[in-house]
């Protein structure tokens, strides 16, 4: 009986790096599933973003994408590097332009969500600006909640029950208070128990069914605390966020449970009024300060950060001096 022919050897595994290019390409490529629409990404030809995968599949060894006639995707080999790959590129485009950034101006970049930049930290800034007038400031709004290790944010101001990260600090608590404009109450006969305040149309947020952590903020709450849980407006106001909330009550519209943290000045300068001040709720929320953990050491970011916890104490104080 012949034998039956040897087994060839398996090639040599490959342990040349990666080239940086080929791996843009590819990260471009995964996320779109199309090589033209990476290839605008790259500012590159199709052709040339096609030759670099083909490139990095011959380098890893096995194939990284299913081609199709208008698309592509990815197979389970890509997915697994993708995982890998994909951090390690937006942690590099982050340390660069950090780097790019203290080259030339000092400046400090700021995370947080829309509501607390328009009620609490804008108008204050006016007074670090004239404080440190050579450090720039950035701020950006989301409510998504972004990764201090990967992007070139300095600090993330955020709301929660909880700290996320053991060097997250604690700028003050929150309680929830009725409000309305003066000259809303003086058209009206005086608010003297919970159960008035459902002769008003209600201001309320639109997600406070929707999101648990924003059912704290909602009426509902608030007349069950206190006894009155089947009483309804004769009308609704819904926005979705807490500075048009505001904003409403402000305008007359109505009664709004506001946040007391954000509405302490309003209060102080009698633009609102707080209605029933004996029936506030408290909240299991507070808000924190998390500086980044590469941008720590920095003075500008330090200076920002000591000159939040001065700008918290002073809330603090408003907040127990309203009555």
């Amino acid at each position: 009986m012949p034998s039956s022919p040897p087994t060839p050897p398996s090639p040599p595994l490959r342990t040349r790096a990666v080239a940086a290019g080929h791996l843009r390409a590819f990260v471009a490529a995964a996320e779109h599933l199309n090589f033209r629409a990476a290839a605008d990404t790259l500012a590159l030809t199709p052709s040339a973003v096609s030759r670099q995968i083909q490139a990095l599949e011959d380098e890893v060894g096995v194939p990284l994408f299913l081609r199709h006639t208008r698309a592509v995707e990815l197979t389970s080999a890509g997915v697994h590097l993708l995982r890998a790959v994909a951090p390690g590129l937006e942690r590099i485009d982050a340390a660069v332009r950090q780097l790019r950034q203290t080259a030339g101006r000092k400046s400090v970049a700021i995370t947080t969500w829309a509501s607390f930049a328009a009620m609490w930290l804008i108008p204050r800034l006016e007074a670090f600006q004239r404080e440190f007038p050579d450090i720039d400031i950035r701020i950006d709004t989301s409510d998504t909640v972004m990764d201090m290790e990967t992007t070139d944010v300095d600090l993330a101001l955020r709301y929660s029950r909880a700290p996320e990260s053991a060097s997250a600090e604690r700028l003050f608590g929150e309680q929830l208070a009725v409000v309305a404009s003066p000259w809303l109450l003086r058209s009206q006969p005086a608010i003297r128990t919970p159960a008035d305040a459902a002769r008003f149309t209600l201001i309320e947020t639109g997600d406070a069914q929707r999101l648990p952590q924003l059912a704290w903020l909602g009426w509902q709450r608030w007349f069950h605390a206190h006894g009155c849980a089947q009483l309804q407006p004769p009308r609704w106001l819904y926005f979705n966020y807490a500075h048009q909330i505001v904003q409403a009550a402000l305008a007359g519209q109505g009664l709004a449970i506001a946040r007391l943290p954000l509405v302490a000045d309003a209060l102080a300068s009698g633009d609102l009024v707080e209605v029933l001040p004996a029936h506030r709720l408290d909240s299991p929320l507070a808000y924190w300060l998390l500086p980044g953990p590469r941008s720590a050491p920095r003075p500008e970011v330090q200076a920002f950060c000591d000159w939040l916890r001065d700008q918290a104490a002073l809330t603090r104080s408003a907040m127990s001096a309203t009555p």
